[in-house]
Order: structure tokens, then C-alpha cells, then sequence
């Protein structure tokens, strides 16, 4: 068997732009001959995933299970919507979701765990070869509680359990299953619509506090407020931010007056569920939430592909 050297490897990514664990794979099934690892790559799909990884993906879905009291939910990325109405596409996001509910949270965990003979990282490799598109699993998350249910809501919903924007909330309780669900759905479909920073008060970043207090001294400042009366209106202006932040403090949705918190109708829900209920956290995910997305002037790239004018 011929050695593998660095310098192979190195000349093997330079020429694939495949990663470099893969590269050394490759070089190790041809016994070194650097024209079939490049056939060896572009079989597997890597060398074609490679060369696309450069490209912005932050469209695709939001997919989750709900297995009993736990459930997974995970965001893959793609450069375009179109590739989110392929079944392909779609099926890899369930099976991803799937992975994620039994390997966690953890995203490198998730593209090594096994899916019969391949992993989910090989899945994802392969389905950009065969569909033409850079693609990504960019986050994932895990809720699980002893007793209860986790409510769940998926907006702009393509097929069951995927979508845009997906929620999940953990309620923790003995009481009613259905009703617990029911209870669960509202909450969830309150975080999509509302997008609280934390649950409560205390799940708020002290950066965040500090921020937000900085903002809050300096604009009165400029407004010419005596220091002592600037510190009571920064206190005063935090609990505001709080209340309209944070998602037991905010004003349910469902609650047509507008003064009910979430925190109280969850507490006059416990009646109808036949038991206490406490929500030990929840999880949202919105599409491409956060990615810079590269605009492009559609005109100009017809007028480009057209060549220049006679």
C-alpha cells in the first residue's frame, strides 16, 4: 500500500476543495494515485459538495419530532426555497430530526451518528451532489420532560413537522394529556408569533441587561435627567423590558383584553388540565434567523449571462 503523505493531501484538497479527513480517505482507497481519489471524491459526492460550500444557504426548513415527552428539532439550510419542496430534501431534514432526537443537540454529533451504512454528514453530502445546491445543518435542539407533554407549532408549513418557523415548549405536568397538548400548541404558536429572548427574567443575559440599561441611561442623559432620577427610570425601564421580552411575563395572545400574561393563564389553565403545570423551557427556530444573505441584482446577472451588446 502506497504512504499517504501530507503533501498528498494537501495537493488533493488544493485540486477537490474536499476536506482534508476525506481527502486522506480517498488517497488511502486509490493506494495514492491522485487521479482516482479525485474520482473516489466526486463518486462520494464531496469533491462537488466542496466546491459549493462557499455559496450563502439560508433558506431550507425547520423540521421536528415529537416522540411522547420528548422531542427534537433542527434547522438545514439551503441556498434557495425551491430545494424546501423537494422530497428528497424534505426526507433528509425528517431523518436529520430523527437523529437529532436519539444524539442531541450537538451538530458535529449529529453528522457523525449512523444512519444505516452512512452517516447523516454523508446524507447531506450526497444530496447536495445529487440536487445541485450547498446545504447545511446549522443548529439543532433537544426538550424533554419526566411528566407532561411538549407543545409544538410550525408556521408557513410545508408537510407535517415542516416549515419556517418552528417552536416547541416543554410542560412539565400530571395532569390531562389533551388538554396539556392543547395548552401546549397556543403557548407555542404565542413564542412563534411573539419571539421571547428567554423565559423569565432571570434566563436574560447580563450583557443583554447591561445593554439594554446603557441604552436606556444614555438617552436620558441627552434629555438633560439628573443622574439620581436616571437610575430609577433605568430600573423602571428594565421591568418594562421584561414584560414585553420575556415569555411568561408577556401578554398572552389568546387573551382577547390584553393584561393576562402568559404566566397567569397558565396558572387558570391548571384548573382545566386538572393539575400543576410548570413550563421548563421552549425552543424557536426561524429560517435563516441571523445569516447574512447575499443580495443580488437579478437584471444585471440576465444582462451579464446575455454578453455584451453588439
Amino acid at each position: 500500500m502506497a504512504q499517504v503523505t501530507a503533501q498528498m493531501v494537501k495537493e488533493l484538497r488544493e485540486s477537490t476543495g474536499a476536506g482534508m479527513m476525506d481527502c486522506k480517505a480517498a488517497l488511502t482507497e486509490s493506494a495514492g494515485e491522485m487521479e482516482a481519489a479525485q474520482d473516489w471524491l466526486r463518486k462520494k459526492g464531496l469533491s462537488k459538495a466542496a466546491k459549493k460550500s462557499g455559496r450563502v444557504a439560508a433558506e431550507g426548513l425547520i423540521g421536528y419530532v415529537i416522540r411522547g415527552p420528548k422531542a427534537a428539532i433542527v434547522e438545514l439550510n439551503s441556498e434557495t426555497d425551491f430545494v424546501a419542496r423537494n422530497d428528497m430534501f424534505q426526507g433528509l431534514v425528517k431523518m436529520t430530526a430523527g437523529v437529532a432526537f436519539e444524539a442531541g443537540s450537538d451538530v458535529e454529533a449529529i453528522k457523525a451518528a449512523k444512519v444505516g451504512a452512512i452517516s447523516v454528514g454523508d446524507a447531506i453530502n450526497d444530496t447536495i451532489a445529487k440536487i445541485g445546491e450547498n446545504m447545511s445543518l446549522r443548529r439543532a435542539a433537544v426538550l424533554e420532560v419526566s411528566k407532561g407533554v411538549i407543545g409544538a407549532y410550525m408556521h408557513n408549513s410545508v408537510t407535517d413537522g415542516l416549515g419556517k418557523i418552528g417552536v416547541l415548549v416543554a410542560l412539565e405536568s400530571t395532569g390531562n394529556v389533551e388538554e396539556l397538548t392543547a395548552l401546549g400548541r397556543q403557548l407555542a404558536m404565542h413564542v412563534a408569533s411573539s419571539n421571547p429572548v428567554a423565559l423569565d427574567a432571570s434566563g436574560v443575559s447580563a450583557d443583554v441587561v447591561k445593554r439594554e440599561k446603557d441604552i436606556l441611561a444614555d438617552k436620558f442623559r441627552q434629555q438633560g435627567k439628573p443622574e439620581a432620577m436616571i437610575e430609577k427610570i433605568v430600573e423602571s425601564g428594565i421591568q418594562t423590558y421584561y414584560k414585553e421580552q420575556t415569555f411568561l411575563a408577556q401578554p398572552f395572545i389568546f387573551d382577547d383584553s390584553g393584561k393576562k400574561s402568559v404566566a397567569q393563564a397558565v396558572k387558570e389553565a391548571e384548573g382545566k388540565v386538572g393539575g400543576p403545570i410548570k413550563i421548563l423551557g421552549f425552543v424557536r427556530f426561524g429560517l435563516g434567523e441571523g445569516i447574512e444573505k447575499q443580495e443580488s441584482d437579478f437584471a444585471a446577472e440576465v444582462a451579464a449571462a446575455a454578453g455584451p451588446k453588439s
